[in-house]
């Protein structure tokens, strides 16, 4: 099954948090997880059993592990559909979530899970008024990203048929801010912009000021709860 199942239109705005330090997930990308926390577990199995969607969001700056209470969290985050599982041993779990919307968490919900769900709205992107605008903008990130991968031709081929498809701005600029290894900090910032010329002119900024990064795996691993 696919990312296209999930249907805006009939989501009831209630989703389960899956909250990770330093990982920024973004619409239109897939993120391999590794699910072997017991409560996870059980949020994997209530996903697969229901609408198969779960919510990564990032885990606030400061968050102390050591802390019983539920650490802080972003406010913006992105839901994910489950589009494969594999079910391992002690009910573990191999996943791969396609990202599906930026969400806004308006409140969380009291419930007898072991896992955090909130009431969310789904968040639109604001697509660049100017389709010259628009074209410029993804001339000049094609020009970008051999810089960023200039040893690396099979992940500069990749980059370059995303920029040549018919994916909208958005979508591409959402794909190489999950890609690139950028702070997860800014990579916030990055998902919390709705404005499409604003996040891909942001991204055009950190790429042309920092472009001596340690590079990050593509497509990325598996990421462990």
């Amino acid at each position: 099954m696919s990312a296209e199942s999930f249907n805006p239109d009939t989501f009831d705005g209630i989703a389960r948090l899956f909250p990770l330090p330093d990982l920024v997930f973004f619409p239109h990308v897939i993120q391999p997880l590794h699910i072997f926390e017991p409560r996870y577990r059980q949020m994997t199995a209530d996903a697969l059993a229901d609408n198969r969607l779960m919510a990564l969001v990032q885990l606030r700056a400061g968050w102390d592990a050591n802390d019983p209470s539920p650490p802080p969290i972003h406010s913006i985050a992105c839901l994910g559909r489950i589009v494969a599982a594999q079910t391992l041993e002690q009910g573990r779990y191999n996943l791969l979530l396609q990202g599906v919307s930026r969400i806004r968490i308006v409140e969380e919900l009291s419930c007898d899970k072991p896992y955090r769900n909130a009431r969310v709205e789904l968040l639109d992107d604001q697509p660049c008024a100017s389709a010259r605008t628009e074209a410029a903008l993804r001339r000049k990130l094609s020009k970008r990203m051999p810089v960023w991968f200039p040893t690396k031709a099979g992940v500069m081929e990749q980059f370059q048929k995303l920029v040549d498809s018919d994916l909208s701005l958005g979508a591409l600029c959402d794909i190489f801010s999950f890609a690139l290894p950028l702070d997860s900090q800014f990579k916030q910032t990055l998902l919390e912009e709705l404005d499409v010329k604003k996040r891909v002119r942001a991204l055009l900024r950190q790429m042309e000021t920092n472009s001596s990064l340690p590079d990050r795996k593509f497509p990325p691993e598996f990421s462990s709860n």
